[in-house]
């Protein structure tokens, strides 16, 4: 396994790793051509809990997460220590614990339902990135958790909705949390849809349709933005796995789409 270890951090904010969206990806072409060099010759759909289990060394788990703010689900939990995480126990109808042992994800049982397997694919892969980006982040060396845990409850991070698949673009007052949240996610991308596959591909994908600049601006032709909003994303989701929103914020951010209101491109 490929060991991140940051070249800055901020010490300011629990040590999270300052990095370029492009450092993210350097990493995960690495860690892709450890685990599985084919994904980089071809786009190609990763196998989410393989490579969380055998190559990260996670244990992952699916339950119903449990959250006290019903406008802010938690779609994933990644413990960083052994203890206790609270979940709903559907067959008793109440909250419970369950003791899990560290380097544990956890997927909300939602997330796994019958056709939102890209959605399962990229938060198990955003998870991945809290335990490959932000370990030292939560515990020290000796897999101590800098901030102390109540009632023997593991050392966590909670993924909420928003945080996963996010389309917040902005840089503007991110907090630590925030910025580690975009690592995730962009982590999840890197991982799920590779520079070296998805670039040629989608320029190959224009050019086949007449768009040879390699860019759509959307709201200026109808069939253009078909192509755009429909097309192209659907068939990015069939070729890596992820959903349609994954791949629509993928274009955007690698520049092949754009518009003002980046809502109208992510379905």
């Amino acid at each position: 396994m490929i060991k991140f270890k940051p070249q800055r951090v901020n010490f300011a904010d629990r040590r999270t790793p300052v990095m370029y969206d492009n450092e993210i990806d350097e990493l995960a072409y690495s860690i892709l051509e450890d685990y599985r060099p084919e994904l980089l010759r071809e786009p190609g759909k990763i196998d989410v809990e393989h490579f969380l289990e055998h190559y990260l060394g996670a244990e992952v788990q699916f339950h119903d997460i449990y959250y006290d703010d019903p406008n802010k689900p938690i779609r994933a939990i990644t413990a960083f220590t052994k203890g206790k995480v609270k979940v709903f126990d559907r067959e008793n109808n109440c909250v419970s614990y369950i003791d899990v042992p560290a380097r544990t994800v956890i997927l909300d049982n939602e997330v796994m339902e019958s056709g939102k397997e890209g959605m399962a694919l990229f938060s198990g892969c955003h998870e991945g990135g809290h335990l490959n980006l932000h370990w030292d982040v939560i515990v020290n060396k000796n897999g101590v958790p800098y901030e102390k845990t109540k009632n023997g409850e593991a050392a966590v991070i909670c993924c909420q909705r928003n945080n996963i698949e996010c389309v917040n673009f902005s840089y503007k007052e991110r907090t630590p949390a925030d910025w580690r949240e975009h690592q995730a996610d962009y982590y999840a991308s890197a991982i799920t849809m590779p520079n070296i596959t998805f670039r040629p591909f989608v320029i190959q994908f224009l050019r086949y349709h007449g768009i040879y600049d390699g860019h759509i601006r959307i709201g200026r032709n109808s069939d253009l933005d078909i192509l755009a909003k429909d097309l192209l994303p659907d068939y990015i989701s069939e070729l890596y796995g992820v959903s349609k929103r994954a791949a629509g914020i993928k274009l955007r951010k690698s520049g092949f789409v754009s518009e003002i209101n980046i809502n109208s491109i992510i379905v």
